[in-house]
């Protein structure tokens, strides 16, 4: 009886201690994802807009008009 009991608490503790390191390591799997997905996106947004406001393009020319005005009026 006394090997039985030993053996299912050994079989729980290994339960317990394999699903710890298995969060351990998927938790950290989940951030690292979590993480390139804000650098991707961050990276795509910014190349966006650098291409947005390139020399040439409409939104570029937009904004110099606006500045030349800005400036002839306060002069």
């Amino acid at each position: 009886m006394g090997k039985a009991v030993m053996y299912v608490l050994a079989l729980i503790g290994g339960v317990v201690v394999v699903s710890w390191v298995a969060h351990a390591l998927f938790g950290a799997f989940f951030y690292l994802i979590a993480a390139a997905l804000v650098v991707g996106g961050g990276l795509w947004l910014y190349g966006k807009v650098k291409k947005e406001i390139a020399p040439g393009t409409r939104t570029q020319r937009r904004i110099e008009a606006a500045t030349k005005t800005y400036r002839m009026r306060n002069r």
